[in-house]
């Protein structure tokens, strides 16, 4: 049936709340009222719950091509429906990495047949593509990748000369990791040269430390300025970053934007020693001074966006030792989750917590048509049971790698379905299978 109606929700959009019933006709949002009448429709009766926005996360790692044993589009898309997250950004640092059109293409291919919500891919710098990478259209494509860290082995971008190239000549966004490989390296061999082989994980944030993010963080932004760059740097995990940006200006006037995600937001260096390496990640998850002033930035406008940077490994993968194990975690079906504790805590208003993830990401990147619950908008919404208290178990975690680092956490406010493009892909807390992704298209006209 291609049309839906959904009846007594409770709307989340543009900063206001109010009850609603919403019509949708195939991919579309048709018609939003306090009453609509309609023959031969699907009726979905949401109670009085939130109805929001699909959400959009900006930097995602779905491992696939090439590290498929951990997660791939297929398993990742379908936890990000549970989730709430309609819309995914995906980062190139796969097997082949995605520094040429034919990788970059490849992956939307795959994703165009096995993913169950929207997404894009972004393509991807190294030292030596950059003739690659001005090929890139940024129509379709959300934007190209720089890592100025060494997160990702092969793709760490450190020549200065390539580095200047990237920032005077890319004409489209470009989004950057931002750590010092140089502060890095200092910091682990001290770290080496006191435990050997042994370094305990509660040295992360000690070696991958704030130096080493600002130094980057603050090289990239001079960089931006000098050549009037698009700049977009993702993941700030401490409060020295903060005041690299501004918040005296819209979002669309402003030519260096920048991402907090939800770990740097919920976790802090305390949580090291009961979870260890399933909480290190690049950058590191810091003291709670940084997670305290990172909140305070989202509040006060610094950051512009939240998002996850959803990295999944597999549990024997992060039980080796710290020097062994992987950095990243997997987040994508839990970050509106880990929001609402926010909310409910009285820290942040629904109505902001909704802009931060699921307008702006649609304004920052130019998204058409999606981002918000309009009329004439596709229909990507969620339904959100706002006072439903769960526990996250093993049981109901959707991610490939089958773990999280919130296990046995209690949580109040979930997800109860979600629309992608007019078709339920999850539905009253269980997926359909239902593959309705499409390409995300960006307006640069």
């Amino acid at each position: 049936m291609s049309k839906k109606i959904l009846r007594n929700a409770k709307l989340i959009n543009r900063g206001q709340i109010k009850e609603v019933e919403i019509l949708v006709n195939d991919d579309r949002i048709e018609q939003i009222d306090s009453q609509i009448s309609v023959d031969n429709a699907e009726e979905y009766d949401c109670n009085g719950k939130w109805v929001i926005p699909g959400i959009i996360d900006d930097q995602v790692h779905f491992r696939e091509p090439g590290l498929t044993h951990k997660a791939n589009i297929a398993t990742e898309s379908a936890a990000a429906a549970a989730g709430g997250v309609t819309s995914f950004m995906e980062m190139p640092n796969t097997k082949p990495p995605a520094t040429s059109q034919e990788a970059l293409e490849s992956k939307y291919q795959i994703a165009k047949n096995t993913s169950t919500v929207n997404y894009s891919f972004f393509m991807g710098a190294s030292n030596d593509n950059i003739e690659e990478v001005l090929k890139t259209n940024e129509q379709n494509v959300c934007g190209v990748k720089i890592f100025m860290g060494s997160s990702t082995g092969n793709m760490l971008v450190d020549n200065e000369k390539t580095l200047n190239e990237l920032f005077s000549k890319v004409p489209m966004l470009i989004a950057t990791h931002c750590e010092d490989e140089a502060t890095i390296r200092k910091n682990l061999a001290k770290a080496k040269e006191k435990y050997g082989e042994n370094v305990p994980v509660e040295m992360h944030p000690i070696i991958r430390n704030t130096e080493g993010c600002y130094i980057s963080s603050h090289m990239a932004t001079e960089m931006a300025k000098k050549y009037g760059t698009r700049l977009h740097i993702l993941h700030i995990s401490t409060e020295k970053e903060i005041a690299l940006f501004n918040n005296d200006i819209p979002l669309k006037d402003k030519k260096i934007t920048s991402e907090v995600c939800v770990h740097h937001l919920f976790f802090d260096e305390s949580y090291y020693y009961p979870l260890g390496n399933k909480v290190k990640c690049n950058p590191a998850i810091k003291s709670v001074k940084d997670r305290e002033a990172l909140l305070e930035g989202l509040k006060n406008g610094y950051f512009d966006v939240i998002a996850t940077d959803h990295a999944p490994h597999t549990m024997e993968e992060k039980s080796q030792n710290y020097l062994k194990a992987p950095s990243g975690l997997p987040l994508v079906q839990h970050s509106l989750t880990l929001m609402m504790d926010f909310y409910h805590k009285g820290l942040l208003p629904i109505e902001f917590i909704i802009e931060k993830m699921c307008h702006a990401p649609a304004d920052l990147f130019r998204i058409k048509d999606r981002g918000y619950a309009d009329e004439g908008k596709f229909a990507d919404l969620v339904v959100v049971d706002s006072n439903m208290d769960w526990q996250i178990q093993k049981s109901n975690i959707e991610y490939k790698c089958g773990w999280s680092p919130l296990e046995g956490f209690d949580m109040k406010g979930k997800v109860e379905s979600t629309l992608c493009n007019g078709n339920w892909v999850y539905k009253d807390h269980t997926l359909t299978k239902q593959l309705s992704g499409s390409r995300l298209l960006f307006d640069y006209q």
